[in-house]
């Protein structure tokens, strides 16, 4: 099924992630890409200029059709592109019996807003995270908002939708993953933990938190110290925090193997 892709940094990033001019086939993501005719600066230029390196069809339309395309801040361009592919218990399982690391996972447990889902995603890859594990209800999917926050991490890190988020929580701890969830009211902090060995770290909505039976299922919670009067963060700041306190423990970023991309 195709979808829309807008704003430069997120067609930029789906273009990186088709095959050259000369290596170009019918799987291409993006299909067509539609450009603002009355913009001429540097960034558009540059967007053009890549898709044609890639082999894919720009067409040049006034600003009105993009308007009607996209409802959102579209900055000139609109592509079309194939919706990534959501992943299942199948390929966590296929992804942790590859892997020759220790595991790097996030869930998410119930995030509704597609603004924080595509910033988590975009925190996720540049922390080196493999995969991201959401619940099938009560979770928002692969919009196309979060394809374009996400600029591009939608594509390099799996999302993975589970039917029981308890019953995937067992199956980590089969693997040996230690299992951390983050609750305002503990005592032990994300600074004072051990992240350094196979890890999920669980994030809960905003307000709410995680939901009784993926508390009962961690192994520890730990909590991000609030010094001033503000009582929580948004889920998209914890994760960010949460994720690189854990990187600055590990030493490093632990990369996907390219067999189970």
């Amino acid at each position: 099924m195709d979808e829309l892709i807008f704003g430069i940094h997120a067609v930029k990033s789906a273009l990186n992630y088709c095959s050259d001019a000369d290596d170009a086939s019918e799987q291409q993501l993006i299909s067509a890409l539609f450009v603002d005719r009355g913009r001429k600066d540097n960034r558009i230029t540059a967007i053009v200029e890549l898709a044609k390196k890639k082999s894919v069809k720009v067409t040049f339309v006034q600003r009105k059709k993009l308007d009607e395309l996209s409802s959102a801040n579209h900055q000139g361009v609109v592509a079309q592109s194939k919706t990534p592919k959501i992943k299942s218990e199948s390929f966590l399982d296929e992804l942790l019996q590859k892997l020759d690391v220790p595991p790097f996972l996030l869930i998410l447990d119930g995030v509704q807003d597609p603004h924080n889902l595509g910033a988590c995603l975009r925190t996720a890859d540049a922390a080196g995270v493999h995969g991201i594990i959401v619940p099938k209800d009560r979770s928002v999917s692969l919009t196309p908002t979060v394809r374009k926050v996400a600029c591009g991490a939608d594509q390099s890190v799996p999302l993975i939708q589970v039917t029981n988020l308890a019953r995937t929580l067992k199956l980590l701890k089969s693997y040996q993953i230690w299992i951390i969830g983050t609750a305002g009211e503990t005592d032990d902090t994300i600074y004072s933990s051990d992240l350094t060995g196979p890890l999920a770290l669980v994030m809960g909505t905003e307000g709410k938190g995680m939901r009784r039976l993926t508390r009962e299922n961690c192994d520890a919670l730990v909590k991000i110290p609030m010094l001033g009067s503000v009582e929580s963060l948004n889920v998209s700041v914890a994760t960010g925090i949460s994720l690189f306190e854990a990187v600055r423990q590990r030493g490093g970023v632990e990369t996907l193997p390219k067999d189970v991309a």
